[in-house]
């Protein structure tokens, strides 16, 4: 005799195949003839022969499995048993697609299994045939089932309904719970079900300290069960005589509920867990006309989706987070006395799950987080481009292979930097322009568009830095003026010239080199230059608010002092812990792959916290570092500085605030 299954190609089907190769008996498996890579694969994994495991070609969603009648007739007579694991386990799959494969294609193994004159016939369902069924669901319950509008919940009942009703050979039904990876070695073929909660999860722990309480939900009920158990009890339970027409949960009984899950999981991979969670039940006194009124309000859908695609959560697994059910599996229970098959607890094995997600399924892992795959044939526009952050940046870009367009007043120093991006073999366009003057800005983006067509990415490089203290600078009012000039109005002239072809290609990304004096929000000797900068942030706030849902895309780099001509008059910086410019340019292309709000310095990040928290701490700290390194010569109008050595105060402070402007 000799077994036929469905879905062998499948993750359950794969682990079955491996129990069900120990009995010594030929294993047919249904197989498309577009995916015969499939059954090759499951040849290597399984380590079976072709013998040992036989492919039978056809097609799930059609009659009889649209299997030959040459291939019938050989079959004819030699299955003993029957498994049907074939079906639609993802959310994320449309109605019509579960209908075909999960109704139709029960109906056709069903008309499939009666030809070959199967001895019995197994049918993997799943404890969403119960829908959400309120209360303590048994194995002999069937027609009970509520909750049945999700394609899911009602292919999955209506394929069971099929088997019950025209099955005319013997049966047997299994219902697992939500099935997860191996318990031994964690292996896992996708993500799924409680795994769609681990990338929450893994942004939890590198944003939040594992020691830090979290405020959660509780949630309904999550039953887990990793494959190993399914697999081990189906073949057992398939074999054991008299269970014909039986039912068999293969489920935790004593299920943990969403909120228990996600602890279990953050302890496994060393993320903060929720101290408290609340219970959503506490909500049921709004009305559902309400809650379903406020779901569906556009900028409450929006908020949503955004925040479930950023966790790759998919919209259909919110629902899931209050199942009602729990699952009684006293009749497994008793079938299974003896064979040694035990469920594990998902404390034992989370650990094993979570690293082989961590290692193989995660999304980002698939990603391309390369510089050249994220920016090869972009055009870049770099103003500032002559010298200091946008040269590193541009040689960086073009080496990576983007169209590099090199924006600054100075021509000839413009030509020096595409020669030196000649000799690393990348392509770029100079442009002379005084981003300070609007009028030839304009000019600029006419040419762009022109000579391009589009701009991918435009990196607002250029500025001025003006480190002058306000008792200096009462009667120099045109140092705010230049400075916003260029730093503001000239960056922002750029922008809603280019914006407009942007939002009609739905593409584009507008980077921003501010300052660490912006969100350090004091800046003695930089008033001038930290209020454009702060003027730049605000700006972008608002259009990227504006553009949110075009895919156009606003960063703000807050940097650290940076070694560039611009802070050569200040001979003090010498003595000052600085990034260089190739270090700066990296934080520009980190900007380009991976598209962030914002890119900041730990320090950077660390004073803003201090400065909304205890905003005189700030000022306090911000006045001493006044104090202790005075206006340059330059500013005070005093002609070349004279080169002198920092003293042990002002070295021991710039090395604690290490990249702040001082």
């Amino acid at each position: 005799m000799s077994y036929f299954v469905t879905g062998g190609t499948g993750f359950i089907g794969r682990f079955l195949i491996t129990r069900l190769a120990k009995r010594n008996e030929t294993i047919f498996v249904l197989v498309r003839r577009s995916s015969k890579h499939k059954y090759q694969e499951l040849l290597e994994k399984t380590g079976l022969s072709k013998e040992q495991l036989v492919p039978v070609w056809g097609d799930l969603a059609k009659g009889k499995l649209g299997i030959s009648s040459r291939e019938m007739g050989k079959l004819k007579g030699k299955v003993s048993h029957f498994y049907h694991l074939a079906a639609i386990y993802d959310l994320k799959a449309d109605a019509e697609s579960q209908e075909i494969t999960n109704i139709e294609g029960t109906r056709n193994a069903l008309a499939a299994a009666e030809a070959m004159q199967a001895g019995s016939f197994h049918l993997a369902s799943s404890i969403a045939a119960a829908g959400l069924y309120k209360g303590i669901f048994r194995e002999d319950m069937f027609e009970e089932a509520e909750g049945l509008k999700h394609a899911y919940f009602r292919t999955k009942h209506v394929s069971e309904g099929l088997v019950r009703k025209e099955c005319k050979i013997p049966y047997r039904i299994y219902r697992p719970a939500m099935v997860v990876g191996d318990s031994t070695t964690g292996e896992m073929d996708k993500v799924d079900g409680p795994y769609y909660f681990f990338k929450l999860i893994q942004k939890l722990r590198y944003r939040v300290p594992q020691w830090c309480p979290l405020i959660g939900i509780e949630g309904g009920q999550m039953n887990i069960v990793p494959v190993d158990y399914v697999a081990d009890a189906i073949d057992y339970l398939s074999h054991k005589p008299k269970l014909d027409g039986k039912c068999f949960h293969l489920v935790n009984p004593n299920a943990h509920k969403v909120g228990e899950v996600l602890n279990i999981f953050a302890e496994a991979a060393h993320a903060p867990k929720m101290a408290m969670r609340i219970d959503s039940r506490m909500f049921a006194f709004v009305p559902s006309s309400i809650a379903g009124i406020v779901k569906n309000m556009p900028p409450v859908k929006r908020l949503t989706n955004a925040v479930l695609a950023d966790y790759q959560i998919p919209a259909d697994g919110l629902q899931f987070m209050n199942m009602p059910t729990r699952f009684d599996n006293r009749d497994t229970v008793k079938a299974l006395k003896g064979s040694g098959i035990e469920l594990p607890d998902l404390e034992d094995y989370a650990y094993k799950l979570w690293d082989y997600w961590e290692r193989n399924l995660d999304p980002d892992l698939f990603k391309d987080r390369s510089l050249r795959g994220n920016v090869s044939g972009k055009v870049i526009v770099i103003t500032g481009a002559s010298s200091g952050i946008g040269k590193a940046s541009a040689l960086k870009l073009a080496e990576a292979g983007a169209e590099v367009v090199l924006v600054a007043r100075s021509i000839e120093k413009l030509e020096e930097t595409q020669k030196e991006i000649a000799d690393l073999g990348g392509k770029s366009y100079a442009y002379s322009c005084d981003v300070s003057d609007l009028e030839a800005c304009d000019e600029l983006v006419a040419t762009l568009l022109k000579n391009h067509g589009h701009v991918d990415v435009l990196v607002n490089n250029a500025g001025r830095s003006i480190r002058r203290s306000l008792e200096l600078t009462f009667d120099r009012f045109h140092d705010f003026e230049r400075t916003m000039q260029l730093n503001y109005f000239g960056a922002i002239r750029l922008i809603m010239g280019l914006a407009p072809s942007m939002l009609e290609r739905r593409a584009g990304h507008v980077i921003n080199i501010s300052s660490i004096a912006v969100i350090v929000g004091t800046s003695p000797r930089f008033s001038a230059y930290a209020a454009s900068k702060a003027a730049l942030d605000a700006f972008s706030r608002s259009a990227a608010a504006e553009f949110s849902d075009r895919n156009i895309a606003f960063t703000t780099i807050n940097m650290p002092l940076v070694r560039t001509p611009m802070i050569g008059p200040t001979s003090i910086y010498n003595a000052v812990p600085t990034l260089s410019p190739e270090e700066a340019a990296d934080m520009i292309c980190e900007a380009i792959v991976k598209r962030p709000k914002r890119i900041a310095t730990g320090l950077g990040i660390s004073m803003q916290v201090l400065n909304a928290v205890a905003p005189k701490a700030t000022e306090i700290i911000m006045n001493t570092v006044f104090r202790t390194f005075p206006d340059s010569a330059a500013a005070k109008g005093e002609g070349e500085e004279a080169k002198t050595e920092a003293s042990s105060e002002q070295v021991a402070l710039a090395a604690v605030l290490k990249g702040i402007h001082v």
